[in-house]
């Protein structure tokens, strides 16, 4: 429109012209130069760093670390008996602090490195290439990030899904077989799971499965490996004979409140910028979780006559598993209805589930990030639908969709159950996965660690 108004002021200018009313020189030139600014084709578009949006992604790296340390820790930490606390901690500490140095040296290039179908490249290994100047994409084509910033908020990521895994066969395990597994399983399932749904090429993303924050690439292919690593490991001794009660729920509703407030920055940071995408993320993790501790306090209220602390801080990290992978695609009321599915069918996850499959997942990691992912993923699929509230195209095919969803759940369960059986045993041949029956019985903190969380 603005090319044809100047031509047409133009032409106006000539008309004039010939009919002795002349415009002085400055004018004329201004008029071609409009005329020639019209006719040239539109500059491209040119890629800024936004402040504003540097420093939200900063904030919501900073929030993903306190989901793993303290949240994550405290959370499992007072699921186990005392005897056991700091062997969780030290656990959940050290490989989330592995896995970081692991991202930097080959994890990144790997998992966004390259176009390949399953896994990226060796491109940046070691970060090679990359410097202050380097900038990442984000989901404007416009906009773009420090790239250090990206590999930053990745790499907690990866770091926290492989602490998620330790909860299913915690009280039992040894040290050093968590850190050999963790490397193998990071590197030949978690790089290959991210680049498929994320990366640049991946499969799972060229077939338009839709993971916003995680849904298959964190919870799903924890949980799958953890209920692997439970049977592996064997159950602990004891295990439905003797009372293995939480030593401190206070602990893990402190916990269950800090992995809350972390996921903000987990979820609405995977916008990876700071607009109304992100304000929506934040929305939708905000309303599924108390949807679901709302939903799971009141199934087991009903089922058992009275709610417990546990179960509410159990609906609340369920809602929030669910709702990751949807986060950014579903409306307010589609998390709520996510939420609320979420609390429910966690609850029987974590009950009926687990007996029929006779394993035990010690802090329940497929109960609630096996089940409540899977659940989410396929729910992504009905709610991004723009006729029940979700940001989907307006062709959008719920059918089509939680096809493709259905597909990359089984893919990601396939993957992770394989490449998981394949590193627990490795480790169990290297190094042995369980601790003797008289470690055990005193317990991790002073066996493994020599230290004691308590002192009486």
């Amino acid at each position: 429109m603005k090319r044809y108004i100047a031509i047409l002021l133009a032409a106006i200018s000539v008309s004039f012209s010939a009919s002795g009313f002349a415009a002085d020189e400055p004018a004329a030139a201004a008029t071609a130069a409009v005329v020639e600014a019209a006719a040239a084709p539109a500059a491209a578009v040119v890629a800024t760093v936004n402040k504003g949006d540097v420093a939200w992604m900063l904030v919501a790296t900073l929030l993903v670390v306190f989901m793993a340390v303290p949240g994550l820790a405290l959370f499992y930490g007072g699921l186990v008996r005392a005897k056991n606390m700091l062997s969780v901690l030290m656990q959940v500490l050290v490989v989330f602090s592995l896995i970081t140095v692991l991202w930097a040296v080959y994890g990144y290039s790997l998992a966004f490195g390259g176009e390949g179908v399953v896994i990226g490249s060796l491109d940046k290994l070691f970060l090679s290439g990359i410097n202050g100047d380097s900038l990442a994409d984000t989901f404007s084509p416009a906009a773009k990030l420090p790239e250090y910033v990206f590999i930053a908020f990745q790499a907690t990521f990866a770091a926290i899904t492989c602490a998620l895994i330790v909860g299913a066969f915690a009280e039992r395990i040894k040290f050093s077989a968590v850190l050999l597994f963790s490397v193998f399983w990071f590197t030949f399932c978690y790089l290959p799971i991210a680049h498929m749904v994320w990366g640049a090429g991946g499969y799972l993303l060229g077939l338009g499965a839709l993971d916003f924050a995680g849904g298959t690439v964190v919870h799903i292919n924890a949980g799958v490996a953890g209920l692997v690593g439970a049977y592996l490991v064997g159950k602990r001794i004891g295990y439905g004979k003797e009372a293995m009660a939480p030593h401190s729920l206070t602990f893990t509703m402190i916990g269950a409140s800090m992995l809350w407030v972390g996921w903000f920055g987990f979820n609405a940071g995977s916008n990876l910028e700071a607009t109304s995408g992100a304000a929506l993320a934040f929305l939708n993790t905000l309303l599924a979780t108390a949807a679901a501790t709302l939903a799971w306090t009141g199934a087991e209220a009903m089922v058992k006559g009275k709610p417990s602390m546990l179960g509410g801080a159990s609906g609340a990290v369920a809602g929030l598993v669910a709702i990751t992978p949807a986060c950014g695609s579903v409306g307010p009321m589609g998390a709520i209805a996510i939420g609320l599915a979420a609390g429910v069918i966690c609850l029987w996850g974590v009950n009926g589930l687990k007996h029929m499959l006779g394993a035990d997942d010690s802090l329940d990691v497929f109960g609630v990030h096996g089940v409540g992912g899977i659940l989410g993923a396929l729910l992504t699929g009905v709610f991004t639908s723009p006729s029940l509230g979700g940001t989907g195209a307006a062709d959008f095919s719920i059918a089509h969709q939680v096809y493709v969803q259905a597909l990359a759940v089984g893919i990601t369960i396939l993957w992770s159950g394989t490449i998981a059986f394949i590193g627990f045993k490795l480790a169990d041949v290297l190094v042995g996965l369980r601790v003797p029956e008289d470690e055990e019985r005193e317990g991790l903190d002073i066996t493994s660690h020599g230290e004691s969380a308590y002192r009486f």
